[in-house]
């Protein structure tokens, strides 16, 4: 669903800052942030067996990943974790790029793939569909020291069963031009408001998951409309969030997709407000052309948590167990998050980072700032907190997303 994210967070040098923190949203923690996969029981998804055992490697590895999440030293020839995966472990690391979260789906039910660096939005459709299998946590050494706030959770298990390993994580940030949005924001309200005075000047995400950052706001001011999770809506609720974003077509610029069309939408002062992610905002300051800040509003944000998952019927599979241990391990997985822009799963990360303040500034290890954030989930018809069979699911997500663009 995003798409590439980020190919030189490194070379940037730039501090990341978060202006604010989500401490303070207490319904998206007990939505989608803390609520554990096993607090709502659901629908079993199609039989799948974890693996017993990891014996020795294919000698070849096929996945779809997000670019900057396997460099193999081809974008720069200093950054390269997969030339050292394969002499350890004798694994060929064959890398399709997937450009989006149905991309990635769709690639997945090929069946050609071993395994796939899933977002929340794609990853219970992946679970649901068959095409990913349940993880043998136990197989993962480096899984015991990543962050609990990031396993078992609804976007990466189902009724207790892990189905997958944590990667990397953030929040969905406001950034906006400093000199020319005066006051300073402190809502999403300047993202939504009709009569904005920066009508035709507001950025906002490309896809039908951007719906959720509508619900979310509701659920805040709106209160009547008892919105517990933005991934969650009932007709009622869903319908209101559509016609919030309806509401908002006028006043945008761009929807953007890839990070580079905010970044020049921002440098060009096309745009001067809107749903970022941190490195956008890190990228439009190192451009020099304009300052921008960027923070988590008062009603919280959403954000994504990427899951390393393994095909259900993946012909590597010792392979593909062997690789998402060594992407967690904590030099390669510090070395993705500084590279990609993104805090790091594995908590021993931090230590190993060339920038030292750099897990501070994603907030990497702060559990109250990462259980605020309500991570992309894929909809599903039967509730997400509970309530049965009355949610849209991720297909009329998208048919309104179709609608709500024009």
């Amino acid at each position: 669903m995003h798409t590439t994210r980020l190919l030189k967070t490194a070379a940037t040098g730039i501090t990341v800052v978060l202006l604010a923190a989500a401490c303070g949203s207490s319904s998206s923690s007990t939505t989608t942030g803390a609520a554990s996969a096993g607090s709502t029981e659901r629908p079993a998804p199609p039989a799948g067996t974890a693996a017993a055992s990891v014996g020795a490697g294919e000698g070849e590895l096929n996945i779809v990943a997000w670019a900057g999440y396997a460099e193999n030293g081809s974008t720069d020839k200093t950054v390269d974790w997969v030339t050292q995966f394969t002499k350890d472990s004798g694994c060929k690391v064959n890398v399709k790029i997937g450009n989006t979260s149905d991309e990635m789906v769709t690639l997945m039910k090929t069946g050609q793939y071993d395994g796939v660096s899933a977002s929340g939005d794609a990853t219970l459709r992946l679970i649901y569909g068959g095409d990913v299998a349940p993880v043998n946590t136990d197989l993962v050494p480096n899984y015991k020291t990543v962050s609990d706030f990031l396993k078992l959770k609804p976007w990466n298990s189902v009724n207790g069963a892990a189905y997958g390993i944590p990667h990397g994580w953030g929040a969905n940030v406001l950034a906006y031009n400093t000199a020319v949005v005066k006051p300073a924001p402190t809502s999403w309200g300047a993202v939504f408001d009709a009569n904005s005075p920066y009508k035709g000047k507001i950025t906002a995400y490309d896809s039908p998951i951007y719906i959720a950052d509508a619900a979310l706001y509701l659920s805040k001011t709106k209160p009547e409309l008892k919105i517990t999770n933005p991934y969650a809506l009932d007709d009622t609720q869903f319908q209101a969030a559509v016609d919030l974003l309806k509401v908002q077509r006028p006043l945008i610029s761009k929807y953007w997709a890839a990070y580079t069309d905010q970044v020049n939408s921002f440098g060009a002062q096309e745009s001067v407000l809107g749903t970022a992610w941190q490195i956008n905002a890190n990228l439009i300051n190192g451009e020099k052309k304009v300052a921008v800040e960027s923070f988590v509003p008062s009603e919280g944000s959403t954000g994504w948590s990427d899951t390393w998952m393994i095909a259900s019927k993946a012909a590597h599979p010792n392979c593909m167990y062997k690789w998402m241990d060594y992407i967690v391990s904590p030099k390669v997985n510090a070395a993705v998050a500084e590279w990609f822009g993104e805090a790091p799963a594995q908590t021993l990360a931090c230590k190993e980072t060339s920038d030292k303040a750099f897990c501070d500034g994603f907030h990497a290890l702060d559990a109250t700032y990462a259980n605020a954030i309500s991570y992309w989930t894929t909809p599903t018809k039967n509730c997400l907190d509970g309530r049965g069979d009355i949610c849209k699911d991720y297909a009329a997500w998208t048919q309104a997303w179709t609608e709500i663009k024009g």
